[in-house]
């Protein structure tokens, strides 16, 4: 008996170890900012001495620090450092899944599938990615990380099928987002997991929301179970308003579309119920409003590259109560405002023609790349305003 308690109490202790743990990670402090960011709007304060005044406001704002290349491995520990000495929360975009951004090109990513296995790209991504960033992880136990995991990856598998580059990504996809929860759950419950789950302009209609949670399910019982996530990422990167559950505005004209999706209040509320149809229960929410203040500026809202018009939006805070809505641990700026979308030269590698579009800003550089222009734009458009 003694020796059966013994095992009993050690699996529950490793079971809790491998569960996100209860409550908003965002109330253990405050995020802290990306210090790249800090540094690219500087070089546009310095450039632009007569905006500082306003640039400034928004320079100290956090946002996200992407992972989007193997290379940028290496600069995690710096932003880790200065979480952990100001006792702030780090936060990371995950993103560099084989075959990444299947649907589009512009931000095409640095691993492929040699086919539908993708067995060398798995092993690759594993290996020299999601492994070398949770043995990293495991030297700050202490520092509350919050992360979003592979932007656009599962939404593509619920609508994109049609596409070749995402019918081969499909294996490569499911299994690679499980073994990233799973490896990032393990290293402790100081690491918070939110699943990209696109934006209500995406997966808002019916049909797609039943798709998406199923696959949602599929991927985190292949994880391990969905306590290993606190919940779910919406309009990451995206433009869509954020609303209100008592909003009737219509921007994108989804609700004429059979969508009640008509912002991302509503959305997150649709995709909650969905996900509980499919037992995926007491998740919560956190949705990306670095470039939503302005929600009327697009003439199609299948526009997502660059957006002319846009501004920033509300700022990171847990008081999303503006919403209606209790499952909403933290409006964040998970896109970094003024880093491009794609760039809109047509004979660069990863140009995508949305990039090239009526509402788009051009010109513009390669994804990720720093935009003065257009953060100059987003800061003079900013909703509520720097």
């Amino acid at each position: 008996m003694v020796s059966y308690t013994i095992v009993l109490a050690l699996s529950l202790s490793l079971a809790l170890c491998a569960s996100a743990t209860p409550g908003n990670p965002f109330s253990n402090g405050p995020l802290y900012t990306n210090p790249d960011y800090e540094a690219e709007v500087q070089t546009t304060i310095d450039a632009n001495p007569s905006l500082a005044p306003l640039l400034k406001k928004a320079q100290t704002i956090p946002a996200f620090y992407w992972i989007d290349t193997m290379a940028r491995i290496g600069n995690i520990t710096r932003v880790l450092d200065g979480a952990k000495a100001k006792n702030n929360i780090a936060s990371f975009v995950i993103y560099d899944l084989p075959d990444r951004d299947c649907a589009a090109a512009a931000s095409n990513g640095e691993i492929t599938c040699e086919d539908s296995t993708c067995a060398a790209g798995l092993a690759r991504y594993k290996s020299q990615y999601i492994d070398v960033i949770v043995n990293i992880f495991k030297k700050y136990t202490n520092v509350t990380i919050v992360l979003v995991i592979e932007p656009d990856s599962l939404p593509n598998l619920a609508t994109n099928l049609n596409i070749a580059k995402c019918g081969q990504a499909q294996s490569a996809y499911k299994q690679g987002v499980a073994y990233a929860i799973k490896q990032l759950a393990a290293v402790g419950p100081n690491v918070h997991q939110y699943i990209d789950a696109a934006h209500g302009g995406w997966l808002g209609w019916p049909n797609n929301l039943v798709a998406g949670s199923q696959i949602f399910s599929e991927v985190l019982q292949l994880a391990g179970g969905a306590q290993l996530v606190r919940g779910f990422a919406t309009n990451t990167a995206n433009y869509q308003p954020l609303g209100s559950l008592t909003s009737t505005a219509d921007p994108c004209q989804l609700a004429n579309q059979y969508n009640k999706a008509i912002d991302e209040s509503h959305y997150i509320e649709l995709l909650s119920a969905a996900l509980q149809a499919v037992g995926i229960t007491g998740k919560y929410f956190i949705t990306d409003t670095s470039r939503n203040g302005v929600t009327n500026m697009r003439s199609s809202c299948s526009n997502w590259c660059n957006i002319k018009g846009a501004g920033l939006g509300m700022r990171p805070s847990t008081d999303t109560s503006s919403t209606g809505l209790d499952i909403i641990d933290a409006f964040v700026w998970v896109k970094t405002p003024g880093e491009a979308d794609g760039t809109s030269n047509s004979t660069a590698p990863r140009y995508d023609f949305h990039c090239g579009s009526t509402d788009s800003f051009i010109p513009a550089p390669q994804a990720g790349q720093w935009f003065p222009d257009y953060f100059i734009m987003l800061a003079k458009n900013a909703i509520p305003a720097l």
